[in-house]
């Protein structure tokens, strides 16, 4: 699983002309999907990504969370995380999981995001316009196999 996390002044997805999914300060997150991955996989990466101190505090520092700026959450599937370039030019995508799959774990950490925060979302397999003002820039990738070893 990979997520890519932006934190963010806004951020919105847009699908067919109409706006589905908008946030204030917060991140923006693009979520990757193997076959491989797991509840077990996601709870882990929603930790961490939760957990992240990347909000600059009263002394210029990243040591605020998401909660101690009252931030929100925009997630956005993107198969495309897992686009495999090494041979030609044209990318492979046979490592991205199975739409079945990938949509069921894209709505769980939906679902488990929500508990805690404001969360907007994209529309899974849909033509989205994702627009953001990227806050820093900051931009990090977490990929469950760094986090946890798991393939």
């Amino acid at each position: 699983m990979r997520f890519v996390v932006q934190r963010v002044t806004h951020a919105s997805v847009t699908v067919s002309g109409s706006v589905v999914g908008s946030i204030g300060r917060g991140f923006m997150v693009l979520i990757g999907i193997s076959d491989t991955d797991t509840c077990g996989t996601a709870d882990k990466m929603i930790k961490k990504l939760l957990g992240l101190r990347i909000f600059d505090d009263e002394n210029g520092k990243t040591n605020l969370s998401l909660s101690d700026v009252d931030g929100e959450l925009l997630l956005i599937s993107q198969f495309t995380l897992y686009a495999d370039c090494r041979h030609g030019n044209r990318p492979s995508f046979i490592k991205a999981g199975r739409p079945e799959l990938a949509n069921e774990l894209y709505e769980y950490i939906i679902s488990e995001c929500s508990k805690q925060f404001r969360t907007e979302k994209g529309i899974f397999g849909a033509e989205m316009k994702v627009e953001l003002l990227n806050d820093g820039p900051f931009t990090i990738l977490l990929d469950s196999e760094q986090l946890t070893g798991e393939k």
